[in-house]
């Protein structure tokens, strides 16, 4: 009885753990790329001649972001599910 109250709380522990780790991935996403947004802007606010150059470096800046939050949620849904 006891081991298995020790690997129930193992399982909520696990489950606490996957959801705060998606949730500051999110928050994180949220920051990087409103960052990039905002540097983005400034930078065509100076050079407005350079928005084409500045737009799809924002916009791979962006999806490299992303990226590496989608990862990090599969992360935790591995660690929820596994």
């Amino acid at each position: 009885m006891e081991l298995l109250s020790v690997l129930l709380a193992a399982e909520a522990n696990a489950a606490m753990g996957a959801g705060i780790g998606a949730g500051i991935a999110a928050l994180g996403a949220g920051v990087g790329i409103g960052r990039i947004g905002g540097s983005a802007l400034e930078a065509m606010a100076r050079q407005p001649e350079s928005t084409g150059v500045i737009r799809a470096n924002m916009i791979v800046a962006a999806a490299l972001v992303e990226g590496a939050v989608f990862f990090a949620i599969v992360l935790c849904l591995l660690i929820l599910f596994v």
